[in-house]
C-alpha cells in the first residue's frame, strides 16, 4: 500500500500501544488525537489523550467524533472487522505487521515519510542499528540458549518462532521453545519433549504479569532456572525496539556470570 504524505491539519488516532509511543517520539505528540487504554507511554502525554476503547473493542462513537485523519493500526493486535469499520470514515489507515527488530527501520521510514517526520526518523533508525550490533556482539560471544518464553498462566501459553516477541530473543541468541507450534500462541504441556528442552525459562510481565512469587512454582514445573522479564521491552516495537535489545544484551550477559 502506498500512502501519502499528510497535508494540512493531521489528527492521529493510535491503536497500537508500541506505535503510540513510536507518534510521540517523532514529535507528533499534539497530531495524537486519541487512544487505547493499553496505550500508557510516555505516561505524561496519554493521559491527556482521549481513550477510544481497547485494541479489540474500540468504541466507534467516540473515534467518529474525534474526526481523525489518520488512523494506525496492527494486524496482530487489532481486528479486521473493527479496521473495517473505522475506515470507512477515516481516510488514512496505516496498517503495521512488523515479525522482527530490523522491520522497525521500516516501521520509522513509514511513518517519517507519511507525518513530514524523516529527520526524526533517521534518528531512531542509527539508534536501532547500533543496538542491533550490539545484539549481535553478544549473540556471538555466548553459547546459544534455548528458552521458554511464558506470556499467560492456566493455561500456561508460550511463543511460536515466528514472532516479534522471538525474533528479538534471538537477536541475542535466544532461541526460543517450541520449534514447531500449531498457533502463534501455544498452550506448552510441562511434560512435552520439546518443552523438556528448555534450559532457561523466562517468565514475561506481559499480558500475564509474572511476578516474584511465581518463580518457585515455574521452577517446581520446569526443573529449569527461571527468571522474570519485561515483557514491554520484548515485545514492544517501534521506538522502544533499540532500548528493548539493549535490555536484552545486559540481561544475557547478567545471566551468563550468574
Amino acid at each position: 500500500m502506498v500512502h501519502r504524505r499528510a497535508e494540512g491539519p493531521v489528527r492521529i488516532v493510535s491503536l497500537v500501544p508500541s506505535l503510540t509511543e513510536l507518534v510521540c517520539e517523532l514529535g507528533l505528540a499534539d497530531q495524537l488525537v486519541g487512544r487505547t487504554g493499553f496505550c500508557i507511554h510516555p505516561r505524561d502525554i496519554v493521559r491527556k489523550v482521549a481513550k477510544v476503547g481497547g485494541t479489540k473493542d474500540v468504541k466507534m462513537d467516540v473515534v467518529r467524533a474525534l474526526e481523525p485523519t489518520h488512523l494506525i493500526v496492527n494486524i496482530d493486535e487489532n481486528r479486521r472487522e473493527t479496521v473495517d469499520l473505522l475506515a470507512a470514515f477515516i481516510p488514512n489507515v496505516i496498517v503495521t505487521h512488523p515479525c522482527a527488530p530490523e522491520d522497525n527501520f521500516g516501521l520509522y521510514r513509514l511513518f517519517g515519510g507519511i507525518f513530514n517526520r524523516d529527520a526524526e526518523a533517521a534518528r531512531l533508525a542509527a539508534d536501532l542499528a547500533a543496538a542491533l550490533d550490539a545484539a549481535c556482539a553478544v549473540a556471538a560471544s555466548l553459547p546459544p540458549e534455548r528458552v521458554l518464553y511464558l506470556i499467560w498462566r492456566e493455561p500456561w501459553m508460550s511463543v511460536s518462532r515466528d514472532t516479534y516477541i522471538s525474533a528479538t530473543l534471538r537477536a541475542v541468541g535466544w532461541e526460543t521453545l517450541p520449534r514447531h507450534a500449531s498457533s502463534r500462541y501455544p498452550e506448552i504441556d510441562w511434560q512435552a519433549s520439546a518443552i523438556a528442552q528448555a534450559q532457561r525459562v523466562l517468565l514475561s510481565s506481559e499480558p500475564y504479569r509474572f511476578r516474584a512469587l511465581h518463580l518457585d512454582e515455574v521452577e517446581r514445573l520446569s526443573g529449569r532456572p527461571v527468571v522474570l522479564i519485561d515483557g514491554e521491552m520484548t515485545s514492544w516495537y517501534g521506538s522502544r525496539a533499540a532500548a528493548g535489545l539493549r535490555y536484552l544484551v545486559r540481561l544475557r550477559e547478567r545471566l551468563a556470570v550468574a
